[in-house]
């Protein structure tokens, strides 16, 4: 039975909790409830769930850091026993990607997402793979921090809703095939 890792990215508090930058940890919520393995445990700088889906062991982790150091959960997964970095899927938030898109990587560049920067920073590859989850760009003249760290409007969560079943499947083909069978391409 071999042991999976997927790992949401997000800032911790109630204050960023419905944020765009969050979207890897709202995701990972989701996938929480779907597979029904509950993000109950804590320890310093990790919250994390437990449990098994089709006869192999998942980690559900979501770092408490913020985002720039969200690859401080590294030694973390790796004393869990997660074969880094091809047991571990990456849950993250994308601005160059429209609201409401998916896209599926196998590798590669952070794309100056700094919690995906800090993870490969701390695995040593860019061979990780990740769900990105696109959240669109801030009106001309609207400053990005602000943007990403905005809570999303209803209409925004009621679109992201609407990929659910997208992003399930993604995250199912990179479960059952591994790292180098799933699609690339964009979902909306």
């Amino acid at each position: 039975m071999g042991l999976r890792a997927i790992v949401g990215l997000g800032n911790p508090g109630i204050g960023y909790e419905k944020t765009r930058h969050n979207a890897g940890k709202i995701f990972l919520d989701y996938l929480s409830d779907r597979l029904g393995i509950p993000l109950c445990h804590q320890k310093n700088i990790v919250q994390w769930g437990e449990g098994e889906w089709k006869g192999d062991r998942l980690l559900l982790v979501f770092p408490l850091t913020y985002m720039n150091l969200a690859g401080d959960v590294v030694p973390w997964l790796r004393m869990k026993g997660v074969s880094l970095p091809g047991e571990l899927l990456v849950l993250s938030d994308d601005l160059d990607l429209p609201l409401g898109s998916l896209r599926f990587r196998q590798k590669g560049r952070s794309g100056g997402q700094k919690g995906m920067e800090s993870l490969i920073s701390r695995v040593g590859s860019d061979r990780i793979a990740r769900i990105r989850i696109g959240i669109g760009r801030p009106v001309p003249g609207q400053n990005v921090s602000d943007y990403v760290l905005g809570v999303l409007h209803r209409e925004e969560r009621a679109i992201l809703e609407t990929i659910h079943a997208s992003f399930f499947s993604m995250f199912e083909q990179w479960f059952d095939r591994g790292y180098d069978t799933v699609g690339t391409g964009e979902r909306s």
